[in-house]
């Protein structure tokens, strides 16, 4: 089939690299390729990590896409972080917050070990004060590399207009923006982070509470760590925000005091696309040439080789998967409209 793919996020890119292996003409069209969520993105593939209450389908998902992962980047020529994640928690009621997080893990079938706070400075010595502590094996990866590598497989394919010759498919995957019929299925929750660059980056992802304030590092090879990251319900267009940077930067510092010294790399902001289940769109609409990838709000990094592969699977006729059907929030041919409420970083 002609398919075009309407965005070059990851989640865009992944889906017409799928589409193309399987012999598809395909055709990306971004008029800024990877600019988007993709560009700020920590890149944690933690299902574990992000796991919650009331959230099994998104834990469910992010398992099965997490178990891709090591496939997908060597095929990519991307390297992963494989060093696990610590959640921690900084005083008594960050530890129950940890406890909680043990528990829920524990009802999936994911037992964890509790640790103290001399077990958690054993694996992360640059470390401050902590009261409890989970290790999970959980990846990471840098999204920008991975846009880099999916934009060089593409190369040739993707283009900053529509071409003029009518698709069989189109396949939007435009993150929080999604075009008309459909733009009520999202809205764009703000995230920001803060890109910092020290000698002393942490082994591990490091995620955890700090006086209630959730935050999460992730290092790079090079040095640099990235913090993140706020969510805001908002209705302004995307910003880094004093307020913002100053609700990451306290947290960070006390969990890495080595972080005081660390150069401010940026400030960045983007919205991420949240539906009002909090479970991505990935599937077919009730126009029979129009499949959407899209709503995958904190999850788009880790989602997208398995959103690629369910994607690709839909639109050459098999059920989609109901957790993500895009149907179920359409009816009467028309987009239901989406709820205000945000959920709180896991």
């Amino acid at each position: 089939m002609r398919v075009h793919v309407l965005g070059a996020g990851i989640v865009g890119l992944a889906c017409a690299d799928e589409l193309l292996a399987r012999g598809h003409d395909v055709t990306v069209v971004d008029p800024a390729p990877g600019s988007g969520a993709s560009a700020v993105a920590a890149g944690m593939l933690s299902p574990a990590g992000e796991a919650w209450f009331g959230e099994a389908d998104v834990l469910g998902l992010g398992l099965a896409s997490a178990a891709l992962w090591p496939a997908y980047a060597a095929g990519l020529g991307v390297t992963l972080h494989e060093h696990g994640t610590l959640v921690v928690g900084y005083d008594a009621g960050d530890g129950q917050d940890v406890e909680r997080h043990a528990e829920v893990l524990a009802r999936h079938g994911i037992p964890v070990d509790l640790l103290g706070h001399a077990e958690v400075r054993g694996l992360e010595p640059g470390i401050g004060r902590t009261s409890r502590g989970i290790r999970l094996d959980d990846r990471a990866v840098d999204p920008r590399a991975v846009v880099a590598s999916l934009l060089a497989r593409l190369r040739g394919r993707v283009r900053d207009r529509l071409p003029a010759a009518r698709p069989d498919a189109t396949v939007v995957a435009t993150g929080a923006l999604l075009p008309e019929p459909w733009t009520g299925l999202v809205r764009g929750v703000r995230g920001e982070v803060v890109r910092l660059r020290t000698t002393v980056p942490p082994r591990h992802v490091v995620r955890g509470w700090v006086a209630g304030e959730p935050v999460y590092l992730v290092p790079r090879a090079d040095g640099e760590v990235v913090v993140g990251a706020t969510v805001e319900e908002h209705d302004e267009p995307p910003a880094a925000t004093a307020g913002g940077v100053l609700r990451l930067l306290r947290p960070a510092r006390v969990l890495l005091p080595a972080l005081d010294r660390a150069e401010v790399l940026a400030c960045e902001a983007r919205d991420r696309p949240a539906t009002r289940d909090h479970l991505p769109l990935v599937g077919p609409t009730d126009d029979p040439r129009t499949w959407l990838a899209a709503g995958h709000f904190r999850h788009g990094v880790l989602l997208a080789p398995l959103t690629a592969r369910l994607l690709a699977d839909a639109l050459e006729g098999a059920a989609p998967d109901p957790a993500v059907d895009p149907r179920r929030f359409l009816t009467a041919n028309h987009p239901t409209t989406t709820t205000t409420g945000g959920m709180p970083c896991a």
